[in-house]
């Protein structure tokens, strides 16, 4: 890309209020608009409480399963749960939740020791014929695949050895040209009915490509890095920092801290590059289509960066991505949790054309935004993790041809 134009890129990204499509701005009516509803979810039963929400999804149905993050839960949240109870509240919710459009809680399920093997929370998806698959990020991690009552149906396996997550625990080297082992677990995936593969992405710490497997009996088929590379060219040294403070990410060949991956009803493939406040689109087979950058001046990477920093406790503005409703998805809804917002992305283009939420903890505001999910109606989910620890439902406002 030459750097005029990725520069205009850039600067298209930052703004919030307006986009440009083939010159004139596009007209306020004809971008969504939302408001939360205060009043979704409804009250959990059995004393249950939410926690960190890394993902969620929204299925066939137009059911949200949620992620729970339950393991999570402070002390100061757990009264209900000693024998006998110190607090009238409250006590973990299961780790799985699936909620109806209204706010109910239809089932739960799952959490540590569930089954063997259940992973430290990362990712939901659920497939065609409603069976829930969900993924870890740690090391001994990988993909196992649920009915939707919660019975274990496939493990997918490829797991490194399992270490819990500690300060000393010896650092893992990237080897991205190795498609046997996740020896950190898996940062996203997205699951394709028709072609029965797995799209996974691969990771947020280590290694940094898309691999895709065989939803049926977890053989790999492909891979690629940044920009289509073969994963023989994936460098295997750490991905360097940058200043911020001097301009934008700078525009690498390679990947730099995957988050999410899902596939658009035109068989595109959309990756979340956190680490370059970045988009990358693919075809399915792993030929690169475009980038565009997403408010690129906020820090995207960097010693600065990283839960429990002194400076900034998140970096990156490409968390996780939702679409308007199909056939078109004329939207991309992209979850920033660097600023806690929302960017609502015209999917052709690439281009910003609004926004909406900012940080705090009232309801519409966000918090440690990470998971984000749209239903058949345009209405929009989302999640948080930290001490945000809910889910909210935003409905839209106006209705103009932006979605189908």
């Amino acid at each position: 890309m030459q750097i005029g134009k990725r520069f205009a890129k850039a600067a298209i990204g930052a703004c919030c209020l307006a986009a440009f499509v083939a010159g004139p701005a596009v007209r306020a009516q004809d971008v969504p608009a939302y408001r939360v509803d205060p009043y979704w979810p409804k009250p959990l039963p059995n004393k249950w409480i939410m926690q960190q929400v890394p993902t969620l999804t929204v299925d066939k149905d137009d059911h949200i399963w949620v992620l729970n993050r339950s393991r999570q839960i402070m002390p100061d949240e757990t009264g209900a749960s000693t024998t006998p109870p110190r607090a009238d509240c409250c006590v973990a919710g299961p780790a799985v939740l699936e909620f109806d459009t209204e706010g109910n809680l239809i089932r739960g399920w799952g959490g540590p020791g569930y089954v063997p093997g259940w992973p430290r929370e990362q990712a939901i998806e659920t497939d065609k014929q409603g069976n829930v698959w969900l993924s870890g990020m740690g090391r001994g991690d990988g993909i196992q695949k649920f009915s939707p009552e919660g019975k274990l149906l496939w493990d997918f396996g490829h797991r490194g050895p399992y270490a819990e997550q500690a300060p000393g625990a010896p650092p893992l080297k990237d080897n991205n040209q190795q498609t046997d082992t996740f020896y950190s677990g898996v940062a996203d995936f997205q699951i394709d009915d028709d072609a029965h593969e797995i799209f996974i992405a691969e990771g947020e710490n280590l290694n940094h490509r898309v691999l895709v497997y065989d939803a049926d009996n977890g053989a790999f088929k492909r891979g690629w890095g940044g920009h289509g590379m073969p994963l023989s060219e994936i460098s295997n040294d750490p991905v360097p920092p940058y200043d911020w403070r001097k301009g934008p990410p700078p525009d690498m060949k390679g990947f730099a801290g995957l988050h999410c991956i899902h596939i658009s009803q035109d068989a595109l493939v959309y990756v979340c590059e956190r680490g370059s406040d970045r988009v990358q689109v693919f075809t399915k087979q792993g030929k690169f289509v475009s980038e565009f950058f997403v408010h690129p001046s906020t820090p995207a990477r960097g010693p600065e960066c990283g839960i429990g920093s002194p400076q900034f406790a998140s970096c990156g503005t490409v968390l996780n991505i939702a679409f308007s409703p199909a056939p078109e998805q004329k939207f991309l809804y992209i979850a920033d949790m660097a600023n806690n917002k929302v960017w609502i992305v015209n999917r052709k283009e690439g281009t910003t054309a609004g926004s909406f939420g900012e940080e705090g903890r009232m309801a519409g505001m966000l918090y440690y935004i990470d998971a984000i999910g749209a239903d058949s109606h345009g209405n929009i989910y989302t999640g948080e993790v930290q001490t945000g620890k809910r889910i909210q439902k935003f409905v839209p406002i106006n209705m103009p041809q932006w979605g189908r």
